[in-house]
């Protein structure tokens, strides 16, 4: 419609130029220069008139691909023109405005959408230029997770983290690397994982950051409840009837031996009988005591439903203190409790958590035994809104080669150790859906951190 418009518009124009120029040609003729001038000044005012005519829509849409190319769709064009093809065309502008101006607010609906998903979820992200190592974006559950204010450049985790740095430069598309690192609330391991794409002519790398510490402790202490229902099963399959057969030997030789006391005559090594009976009691009490041992961790690995309470820590602090304390002191050693704020709570079984921090305290007062200034000081606070535990001591300290077997069931560096105190309170916090971490210096002493959470 615009174009017949437009070609309407130019046959009229061109007519009444051929129609000036028969005009001017026929003055010429007639030798009348007045007349002839003024058709010369009216045909030149015609083709004036058809340029701006012919260019006045290119013009139109030139000033229109501009304000497209520099994105601003708030432009508008006069829709109430006295030229009928300028009017559909501005209206046909507008429209494409419009059309435009949505699509940008989808787009950047879109964009704060997804921004507000990356931003909520628990796993770092972070989109790196493979040429340069700039960061072009990063979540804020990244720098949460190794306590960064601000990353700009890869090369800025070589300070605080080479070996995540490391990791991240040798990282592939499509590889997944754990990684156990060393943060401020202690050593966590990272599940680093990454993929490829191509954005505006340039190569992205997108980076993935999970702290699975949690996941990782849950299925170690999941795996180590089957080894130790399959040992316990084994162990008291085993040495049940070898307790059985004891006490009845016991039993047979105690009635031989009384019935050669009693016989006149009868001959008898009382020194071998008394070896004997003395070796198959101490059969019997070993066996009594594996027994035991193995039904303590039978009962402890389906002890899975805890009696949850609101626990208020001061209370706590009050009940281990009167318990430990006396202990304590006939050891030389001091023990001190600091709860801030003193209303602080969590949510809790309170036998068991007592249960871990008797234990953590039993493991400080010996690791103080020969120091000088011997203590153990016991404190509860709230970080980053969570509950946090620590029992801290002034003992050996755990050698760095220790410290990550110390969870793990039946290992002890003491002679009488057990290896049951710390696996039993790694699995109570992980029912706690906390986590149970330490920190030690050989020669300064050990920190425990129970963290709950929020």
């Amino acid at each position: 419609m615009i174009f017949n418009r437009l070609e309407f518009g130019l046959l009229v124009r061109v007519i009444l130029l051929l129609g000036m120029m028969y005009l001017t040609v026929h003055f010429l003729t007639q030798f009348t220069w007045l007349q002839m001038g003024s058709g010369m000044l009216v045909m030149l005012a015609q083709v004036w008139e058809l340029a701006r005519y012919i260019t006045r829509g290119n013009n139109e849409l030139a000033k229109f691909l501009q304000a497209v190319k520099q994105r601003d769709f708030s432009q508008r064009f006069n829709e109430h023109t006295t030229n009928s093809s300028l009017r559909q065309l501005h209206t046909a502008f507008n429209l494409i405005n419009d059309t435009y101006k949505q699509l940008h607010i989808e787009k950047e609906a879109q964009f704060q959408y997804m921004q507000t998903i990356l931003q909520m979820i628990d796993t770092g992200i972070m989109a790196v230029d493979e040429e340069t190592g700039e960061v072009e974006w990063v979540n804020e559950a990244f720098k949460s997770i190794l306590h960064l204010p601000y990353l700009k450049s890869i090369n800025g985790l070589e300070a605080r983290y080479p070996l995540l740095h490391e990791a991240v430069q040798g990282i592939k598309p499509g590889d997944s690397k754990l990684l156990k690192l060393k943060l401020q609330d202690g050593a966590s391991q990272l599940l680093l994982s990454a993929t490829a794409f191509t954005m505006q002519h340039r190569h992205l790398l997108l980076i993935a950051l999970k702290n699975v510490s949690a996941t990782v402790d849950a299925t170690e202490t999941e795996a180590w409840q089957k080894l130790l229902r399959v040992m316990t099963h084994e162990i008291m399959n085993s040495v049940a009837p070898i307790a059985s057969l004891a006490d009845t030997l016991g039993r047979h030789l105690q009635m031989e031996r009384e019935k050669y006391e009693q016989e006149p005559g009868a001959k008898a090594d009382p020194e071998l009988l008394q070896d004997t009976e003395e070796g198959i009691s101490i059969i019997k009490k070993r066996s009594e005591g594996l027994l035991r041992f193995a039904h303590f961790y039978r009962n402890l690995s389906k002890s899975q439903e805890l009696m949850l309470t609101t626990v208020y820590v001061q209370e706590l602090f009050k009940s281990i203190n009167g318990l430990m304390r006396p202990q304590l002191e006939g050891h030389g050693v001091k023990l001190e409790c600091h709860v801030e704020p003193p209303n602080l709570s969590l949510h809790g079984d309170v036998n068991l958590l007592e249960q871990v921090i008797i234990n953590l305290i039993l493991n400080a007062k010996r690791a103080v035994q020969g120091r000088p200034n011997p203590q153990v000081i016991l404190t509860a606070e709230q970080e980053n809104g969570k509950t946090v535990i620590e029992v801290q001591d002034n003992g050996t300290g755990i050698p760095e080669e220790l410290l990550e077997s110390i969870f793990i069931p039946f290992f002890t560096s003491h002679k009488d150790g057990s290896g049951i105190g710390l696996s039993l309170a790694k699995h109570i916090m992980l029912l706690h859906k906390g986590s149970i971490q330490v920190d030690s210096k050989v020669g300064v002493g050990t920190v425990f951190k129970l963290n709950f959470q929020a």
